[in-house]
C-alpha cells in the first residue's frame, strides 16, 4: 500500500526519539561505567584496609617471628577472613613464600602476583587471576621497626564484585530510565503540538502552501492585513503598506503603534465584522472590510482588506459637478425660451415697443445679477454654477442671491472641489425651501469668505 511522505510532526518525533535514545544510551553507559568503577574502588579500598589491619596486629608479627609461622598463623588468619568476609588472606615471607592460603596444598609455594612495591614498604593494589581465579587484591608489608618482616595479601573474587555491581546497577540506572521515560513523553507532547500547529502537513505541502500564500499575498490588488489575537500585525502585503504608509518593521508591532488613525487601528485589531467602512488615511479614501479568522471555534486572527476609492471618489465628484452645470444650463435655457416666447408673442400682438422694453429689462437684470455673482466669485466655474443655480431656483419659485460681502478669489481651492461642495449645499437648500407652503418666502443666500489659508462657504435658506 502506498504511503505518502511523513508529516513534519512525524519527522520531528523521529528526530527527537533518536536524540532521546542516544542521550539515554550514553547516560546509561556512563552510569554503568561509573557504577563499575565505584564498586571496584570500594572493593580495592576494602581489601587494602583489611590487609593493613591484619598486617598491623601483634598476632601476625609474632607468628612471623616464630619458628613455624604457618602453624601459628593458620587459625588467626582463617578467623580474620571469615570476620572480614573476604575470599582469601595470604601471609607470606618477604620473598613471597606463602605461610597461609585457603588451599593448604599451596602453602609453602611462591605467591602469584605483584609484590615488588610491598617488599619496598609500599602497597600493591591490582586485579589478578591467581590460583583462586580473578580477584581484586591488595598486598601490604608487615613492618617491625620499619623493617619488612613479611607480606599480607587480601583479596575478593571478581564474581563477588560483579554481584555487588548487580545490586548497585538498579540504583544507578533507574534515574536514567526515568529520564528516558520523561524525555519520551516530552517528545510525544512536542510531536503532537507540532502536528497541531502544522495541521498534519508534510514538508512538501507546507512549502507549496507557503509559495501559494506568497503568490496570492503579492498578487492581489487590495491591501491585506492580518493581526493576531493580541492586535499585533502578522501579515501585510505590498498594497497595504502603500495605502497605509506602513514602516518596514510593521510586522510584529501592534496596530496602535503604527501611526494610524485610532478608529482604523481599532478596526484592524478588532474582533467584529465590518463591510466597506470608509476611512480617510494619508489623503486617500479607503473602504475597509474585516472579519475574524477562527480555528476550532476560537478566534485566532483578524483579516482586514483595504480598497482604494480615491480615484473613484474624484471621478464621482467630477460627475456631480458636470451634472450640476448641466442642470444649471438646462434651467437657463428653459428661462431663455420662456422670455423668447414672450417677446415673440408681444410682437405678434402688434406691441413691438413693449417687446423691446421687456427684453431690455430682463437682459439688464440678468447682466446685473451675473456681474454681481462674477464679482463676488472670481472663479469662472464657480460663478457659472451659481448663475445656473439662480435660474434653477427661479424655476422652482425661489430666489438665489449672493451676499453683498461675499468674496472668493480665484485659485485658492481647486475649482472642481468648490463646485462639488457648493453645488451640493445649494441643492440641499433648494430642496428645503421647495417644501415651503405657498406665500412663504423662498430664498437662498450664498456667502463665501477667504482669510489666509481658510475658505468658508455658507449657504443659508428660509426653509425649515
Amino acid at each position: 500500500m502506498f504511503r505518502g511522505p511523513r508529516s513534519v510532526a512525524s519527522h520531528v518525533l523521529i528526530v527527537l526519539g533518536a536524540v532521546v535514545a542516544l542521550v539515554v544510551a550514553v547516560a546509561l553507559v556512563t552510569a554503568y561505567v561509573q557504577a563499575t568503577r565505584l564498586v571496584e574502588d570500594a572493593a580495592a579500598t576494602r581489601v587494602t584496609d583489611v590487609a593493613r589491619a591484619i598486617a598491623s596486629t601483634d598476632d601476625v608479627r609474632e607468628g612471623l617471628a616464630s619458628p613455624d609461622p604457618a602453624s601459628e598463623l593458620r587459625d588467626f588468619i582463617e578467623r580474620g577472613r571469615q570476620a572480614t568476609q573476604t575470599d582469601f588472606i595470604v601471609v607470606m615471607s618477604p620473598d613471597g613464600i606463602r605461610y597461609t592460603h585457603p588451599n593448604p596444598d599451596l602453602i609453602g609455594q611462591h605467591f602469584l602476583g605483584t609484590i615488588a612495591d610491598a617488599q619496598a614498604g609500599g602497597t600493591v593494589i591490582e586485579q589478578y587471576t591467581g590460583t583462586l581465579g580473578p580477584s581484586t587484591r591488595a598486598v601490604v608489608p608487615v613492618l617491625v621497626d620499619n623493617e619488612v618482616k613479611g607480606l599480607v595479601s587480601v583479596g575478593i573474587h571478581q564474581s563477588r564484585v560483579g554481584e555487588q555491581l548487580t545490586r548497585t546497577l538498579p540504583q544507578a540506572l533507574l534515574p536514567g530510565l526515568a529520564a528516558a521515560g520523561v524525555a519520551t513523553l516530552g517528545a510525544a507532547v512536542v510531536g503532537q503540538r507540532v502536528r497541531r500547529q502544522t495541521l498534519g502537513l508534510n514538508a512538501t505541502e507546507l512549502r507549496r502552501l507557503h509559495d501559494h500564500h506568497e503568490a496570492v499575498l503579492h498578487a492581489v490588488r487590495e491591501g491585506l492585513v492580518i493581526t493576531d489575537e493580541k492586535g499585533r500585525v502578522q501579515v501585510v502585503n505590498d498594497e497595504a503598506r502603500r495605502l497605509l504608509d506602513l514602516p518596514p518593521d510593521a510586522v510584529g508591532r501592534e496596530a496602535s503603534d503604527l501611526g494610524l488613525a485610532p478608529d482604523l487601528a481599532a478596526l484592524l485589531a478588532g474582533r467584529e465584522q465590518h463591510v466597506d467602512v470608509p476611512h480617510a488615511s494619508g489623503g486617500r479614501v479607503l473602504l475597509v472590510s474585516s472579519d475574524v479568522v477562527q480555528r476550532q471555534g476560537r478566534a485566532v486572527a483578524t483579516l482586514t482588506t483595504l480598497r482604494d476609492r480615491t480615484e473613484l471618489e474624484a471621478l464621482t465628484g467630477r460627475l456631480n459637478t458636470t451634472q450640476s452645470l448641466a442642470d444649471a444650463l438646462h434651467a437657463q435655457a428653459h428661462e431663455a425660451a420662456n422670455r423668447l416666447h414672450t417677446v415673440v408673442t408681444l410682437i405678434e400682438l402688434g406691441r413691438p415697443d413693449d417687446a423691446v422694453a421687456f427684453a431690455t429689462d430682463e437682459l439688464r437684470a440678468s447682466q446685473r445679477h451675473g456681474e454681481a455673482i462674477a464679482a463676488a466669485l472670481e472663479d469662472p466655474a464657480v460663478a457659472a454654477l451659481v448663475i445656473g443655480k439662480s435660474s434653477q431656483a427661479a424655476e422652482r419659485g425661489a430666489t438665489l442671491d449672493v451676499d453683498p460681502d461675499a468674496h472668493l478669489p480665484a485659485g485658492l481651492l481647486p475649482s472642481g472641489a468648490v463646485v462639488t461642495i457648493l453645488g451640493n449645499l445649494i441643492d440641499n437648500a433648494l430642496d428645503a425651501v421647495a417644501g415651503q407652503p405657498g406665500g412663504s418666502e423662498k430664498a437662498v443666500l450664498v456667502d463665501a469668505q477667504a482669510s489666509d489659508s481658510v475658505v468658508t462657504l455658507t449657504v443659508a435658506d428660509t426653509g425649515p
